[in-house]
């Protein structure tokens, strides 16, 4: 079956970024910058320390990042979040806790009447992120 992976932009601070949710999250960290890549004789030298392609991997959590941006350059919106289901109530706390430090915490994880722990938070990179424990799930 298919699967979808968040694919995420960045404006020069990936490689931050990439090391901030390894640091909330866990998981194994991949950096490719333009300088290591076939395209460095095709890009500006200003952008050989720029991450072309990265991948922060942890079970079946898989993260993937760049700097690459398109000519008109990057535009946040709100549109999207990222949603981590977690496996149990301290985690959920642990992972919201770390990733809304220096951002901003919308709504605090709270008990839900669908029966689950949920709360969600615009970290410092200005992403958006669902954290939830579903206290029903079976595990």
């Amino acid at each position: 079956m298919a699967s979808i992976n968040s694919y995420l932009t960045f404006n020069g601070n990936c490689r931050e970024a990439m090391t901030f949710y390894q640091d909330c999250l866990g998981g194994e960290l991949t950096l490719e910058t333009i300088g290591e890549s076939v395209i460095v004789d095709k890009m500006p030298n200003i952008m050989k320390r720029s991450i072309m392609h990265a991948v922060l991997a942890k079970d079946d959590l898989v993260i993937m990042a760049t700097d690459m941006v398109e000519e008109r350059g990057l535009i946040k919106g709100n549109s999207i979040s990222m949603m981590l289901n977690c496996n149990s109530e301290e985690e959920a706390q642990s992972f919201y806790h770390k990733l809304s430090a220096g951002g901003k915490a919308s709504h605090p994880l709270q008990e839900t009447f669908w029966g689950a722990l949920f709360g969600d938070l615009t970290d410092r990179f200005g992403n958006n992120w669902l954290i939830n424990y579903d206290k029903n799930r079976s595990i």
